[in-house]
């Protein structure tokens, strides 16, 4: 009897939680990560890849059941933390946000590159398209693209760019412009995007191109005059603003970053990682957030990002070479 009693009390009992499923998504034979996943980010903390870096790594840590934690391993214009992804086991576990500074410039840039850019990385997924906005200082007496190439054609020499440093996407949007431009200008070098934009708020320099996101403030505060969006597509952030090419056809510089793992990383993690990267990237947050930074979200798959990068290191090439930028 007191068997029954007792069986009949935990019968009664309410049952524990349920433990959660390691994640919202996966079936039964799916790859799961087993640990917290490292996302190495190439550049320094608060910069817009590490902003964009950082939602995503949140979104994907609650999809994959394991925090994805951010870590920043900068220098050498992104070479330092290409190579520790690189050379890091190939188990899912470890990840690079790569940049069009990391896997299309850096090929033609550095004659030494400490990696491959195909061969020692499983691409993962393309995250999203960035516009650099090119923007000048309120008193230089150009309202548009237009009237600065007149300007400056008028002041051969005279006029000077910013830009983050040699062969930055900053210095090769603003070498291409004024290669097709037909005019001579003067380039100045800073180290990092602020302190450039910190002197064409000061009418050191009188223009520059910087990606939308770090001057963006400026522009809606009068501080500074958005010329054009560097992009094919306007943005939507400043759907007023033309884009180069409407001024000078066929011109484009779109920046992007996307996932990459080692090579070698097992195909159903590859696999995994860019399904959850792609349905994150296809909620209404995301996609919010990214377009406040005047991102474009895109969400290719490993092959199309392969392919994708393969096409986009001779593109960069050029720019380089139109640039005369090297960074030895």
């Amino acid at each position: 009897m007191r068997r029954r009693g007792l069986l009949a009390v935990l019968a009664a009992a309410p049952l524990p939680a349920l433990a959660q499923p390691a994640c919202r998504t996966c079936r039964e034979g799916d790859w799961a990560p087993q640990r917290p996943v490292r996302l190495i980010v190439p550049f320094a903390a608060g910069g817009s890849t590490d902003v964009t870096a950082r939602l995503l790594a949140e979104a994907l840590g609650q999809r994959l059941g394991q925090p994805v934690v951010v870590e920043n391993r900068a220098g050498a214009g992104g070479n330092i933390g290409a190579e520790a992804v690189a050379r890091a086991a190939p188990d899912g576990h470890t990840l690079l946000f790569s940049t069009s500074s990391t896997h299309a410039t850096n090929p033609a840039l550095y004659r030494n590159l400490p990696f491959h850019p195909l061969r020692d990385f499983a691409p993962i997924s393309q995250v999203a398209f960035i516009p650099n906005l090119f923007v000048a200082h309120p008193d230089v007496p150009a309202g548009s693209l237009t009237e600065l190439v007149a300007l400056a054609k008028t002041r051969p020499g005279r006029l000077n760019y910013g830009s983050a440093g040699p062969g930055t996407s900053q210095h090769l949007a603003a070498a291409l412009f004024t290669s097709r431009a037909g005019i001579e200008v003067q380039h100045v070098p800073y180290r990092g995007g602020a302190p450039a934009v910190a002197d064409l708020l000061g009418d050191k320099i009188q223009f520059m191109a910087s990606p939308l996101v770090e001057v963006i403030e400026h522009v809606r505060a009068n501080r500074l005059r958005a010329l054009a969006v560097t992009t094919l597509r306007r943005s939507l952030l400043l759907p007023e603003t033309p884009t180069v090419a409407e001024t000078l056809p066929g011109y484009e510089v779109a920046l992007w970053n996307g996932l990459l793992a080692p090579a070698g990383t097992p195909p159903d993690a590859v696999r995994r990682i860019a399904q959850e990267t792609q349905a994150a990237l296809r909620t209404a947050e995301m996609r919010d957030r990214l377009a406040q930074q005047g991102s474009e979200p895109v969400g290719s798959g490993p092959e199309e990002f392969t392919s994708f990068i393969a096409a986009e290191i001779p593109k960069w090439a050029e720019l380089v070479r139109i640039s005369g930028a090297s960074a030895e």
